[in-house]
């Protein structure tokens, strides 16, 4: 799933400067002939250690239950542990 992550992200930027050509133009009919991968809606925020798609943190790059794990080794400084 990360691959496939990457090879999204190198088609969005690939496509990037046409599709926002095409939207000045107005030209959907155009913006529909573009790959389905080519729109960076289709990107997924994923964790950078174990690629888990649900519960990312945006601020850490990493899911929640890593952060978790992470936290309660003492890996991230300044995070304590409350009642979790």
């Amino acid at each position: 799933m990360k691959a496939r992550e990457v090879k999204r992200a190198r088609t969005v930027a690939k496509y990037a400067a046409k599709r926002k050509a095409l939207k000045e133009a107005g030209d959907f009919v155009g913006l529909q002939k573009l790959p389905k991968n080519a729109s960076p809606v289709r990107m997924h925020n994923r964790c950078k250690l174990t690629g888990r798609p649900k519960g990312y943190m945006r601020n850490f790059g990493i899911s929640r239950v890593l952060f978790r794990e992470m936290a309660n080794k003492g890996l991230i400084p300044g995070v304590r542990k409350a009642s979790w």
